[in-house]
């Protein structure tokens, strides 16, 4: 596992392995749509974090309370307002294909704005504006391939809202390609359009990704002169 987090991180540098690698020891992380065994995940790759799970729902779960220090559940309805009880809590948070999902996108990514402490940090990663013209596949590459997806995610208002709130933008890629992953995609392409589904470096080749890496500033300490 440590071997093929380390394989990934290098590879794929602005993706979320790398983005937890870079993390203080012992931060308290907020996982914001935490399906598909994140909090074991998470874990596996940083057991010294303290890990919330929020979701909507047990979405490829494998038992997430053995995991997760905290792991929570809520209607889809309340979900901003179940973010908005962490407002300045969290060290960092991380929302990963989520927002595409949310009844209101812009009040969830407001809320997760909001949890982070001075100096916290945000990932995010979400369906491009430009993937609601992309190749239909099993495993979503088109928008609008999953029945779940809500509203197509605007980046610059996601952009702009962040800075807005006052959080500077560490990493910006509006359509995220690896190298390494989109030569993958290339070779393996012809055999994706002919089974119609998403493998091994299709998202990476398309830029099926947006990413993006926020940070609020911290807090900044004075001397007794008032310097």
């Amino acid at each position: 596992m440590a071997l093929k987090t380390s394989l990934t991180r290098r590879m794929r540098h602005r993706g979320r392995v790398a983005f937890l690698e870079g993390l203080p020891r012992n931060a308290k992380v907020l996982d914001v749509g935490c399906g598909n065994n994140s909090p074991l995940l998470f874990k596996a790759q940083r057991p010294d974090l303290w890990y919330i799970g929020l979701d909507v729902g047990d979405y490829n779960q494998t038992s997430p309370h053995d995991f997760a220090d905290q792991y929570l559940v809520t209607e889809p309805e309340r979900f901003a307002e179940a973010i908005q009880s962490f407002e300045s809590q969290v060290d960092a948070v991380v929302s990963a294909h989520n927002i595409e999902h949310c009844f209101d996108p812009d009040a969830v990514l407001d809320a997760m704005l909001k949890a982070l402490k001075p100096g916290g940090r945000i990932y995010l990663s979400f369906p491009c504006e430009e993937s609601v013209s992309f190749p239909k596949r099993a495993g979503t590459l088109n928008f609008f391939d999953d029945p779940t997806h809500r509203s197509v995610p605007h980046w610059e208002k996601i952009v702009s809202r962040m800075r807005e709130a006052g959080l500077s933008i560490e990493f910006l890629a509006k359509r995220y390609r690896p190298l390494p992953f989109r030569l993958m995609g290339l070779v393996l392409e012809p055999f994706s359009a002919r089974r119609k589904v998403v493998m091994r470096g299709t998202w990476d080749l398309y830029g099926f990704e947006s990413v993006i890496w926020g940070a609020r500033p911290a807090l900044q300490l004075h001397g007794t002169d008032g310097r």
